[in-house]
């Protein structure tokens, strides 16, 4: 094991300090995604100009973005690896907010995919051997993961926030709400399936068929929260998202020595 990663081994690594920054970070996001989406549901969108409107629309999806990320590092159990009820309530509550998507049959199904990637036959993020493409793969992949009863609970809610005591427009609705949760799902699958586990030309080299974009520091942090580190994600699956970076840098510098 390359040097200093036993920081994230379970035998080792000191669980009270991992589960402060842990839940410090989880906090953070749930609380600047609430107050971001409660600031815009009132606005009048007429007075505002077409680019705030942009920027807040993009805002708002990497947000919903890492709520998902959230979800999927408890789903690792390390949001709050020292308590794992805090742990599981955390992904539990992100998903909810994200979409009503189930915590127990996601958890299921990512474990599916860590221990079978980019197998049709098992993995329930990959695609059937057919749909290939960027949108029918996304389309293929959604369907896996939504159901009619998370878009009926959705749709009530919608039309409670419409019609029932907060009045909230459609066009805010629509622009703050709908479509970034729309786009985050984009964003996660291209930078956390469709990129790093789509099959290179010469196939699958890696045990863990998948593949690391690598981007600077910053420009990963805002593409996907460092989910583009694909490859160090599969490796050590114990890392959480913001600790993806230093692992990378860790391996780069252990094969430049080794070479």
């Amino acid at each position: 094991m390359i040097p200093f990663l036993y920081l994230y081994n379970d035998k080792s690594i000191n669980k009270r300090k991992l589960s402060f920054v842990g839940l410090l970070t989880a906090i953070a996001i749930i609380e600047v995604w609430a107050t971001n989406l409660i600031l815009l549901m009132p606005i009048d969108v007429k007075e505002y100009n077409v680019l705030f409107l942009l920027i807040a629309i993009a805002l708002q999806s990497f947000l919903y973005t890492g709520l998902f990320i959230t979800a999927h590092d408890a789903m690792h159990g390390v949001v709050c690896p020292s308590n794992n009820k805090i742990n599981h309530s955390i992904g539990w509550l992100c998903l909810n907010l994200y979409g009503f998507l189930s915590y127990s049959k996601l958890l299921k199904k990512h474990w599916l995919h860590h221990h079978n990637p980019a197998t049709s036959e098992v993995d329930p993020d990959f695609h059937n051997g057919k749909d290939k493409n960027f949108w029918s793969w996304y389309l293929f992949f959604m369907k896996n993961y939504w159901s009619w009863q998370q878009m009926l609970f959705v749709t009530i809610l919608y039309n409670f926030l419409h019609y029932g005591f907060f009045h909230i427009p459609h066009l805010n609705l629509n622009l703050f709400w709908v479509i970034p949760s729309i786009l985050s799902s984009l964003q996660l699958f291209y930078f956390g399936t469709f990129i790093p586990h789509s099959e290179p030309a010469e196939g699958y080299v890696h045990p863990h068929r998948a593949r690391t974009i690598s981007r600077p520091v910053w420009l990963s942090f805002i593409t996907c929260y460092h989910f583009g580190y694909h490859e160090e994600h599969h490796e050590f699956p114990h890392v959480p998202w913001w600790g993806l970076p230093n692992i990378y840098q860790l391996k780069r510098e252990k094969s430049t020595i080794n070479n």
